[in-house]
């Protein structure tokens, strides 16, 4: 029996104004450093997170969004963003950020982390997950 768990962190909220997108990115380091299975899903208004050209200088809070960038140094290899949320309000997948990580069984080539998927594709990785926390 494996030790290891496919956790899956969902996503819900829009970026800021509440705690629940930065608590969410701080967990998902701990598990990935704990070579945990790692997923993240964006659905809601949790796609905002990952939406290029934020500005924080009004709310007076720190844009932590350059961090997703660093996922992949945690072999997080899987970000998925709900396509209807997206279109909901008005975004598209070229409005968000660009996350790579390096693939080592292709000779460490970047591969693009964020994947676009459909709300019935989101539910069967749910369904697929052992844990599911939602932020």
């Amino acid at each position: 029996m494996s030790d290891v768990k496919k956790f899956l962190y969902v996503n819900r909220k829009a970026p800021y104004g509440t705690i629940y997108a930065l608590e969410s990115l701080e967990v998902v380091l701990i598990g990935a450093a704990f070579e945990q299975d790692v997923t993240l899903a964006f659905v809601d208004d949790g796609v905002f997170q990952l939406t290029k050209g934020q500005n924080t200088d009004g709310i007076g809070v720190k844009n932590f969004s350059p961090t997703f960038r660093a996922l992949g140094d945690y072999d997080v290899q899987k970000l998925f963003v709900e396509r209807e949320s997206l279109e909901e309000r008005g975004l598209s997948e070229d409005d968000l950020i660009e996350v790579v990580y390096e693939d080592e069984d292709d000779d460490w080539a970047e591969k693009p982390a964020i994947h676009v998927k459909s709300r019935a594709e989101i539910a069967d990785i749910m369904a697929d997950s052992d844990v599911v926390l939602s932020f």
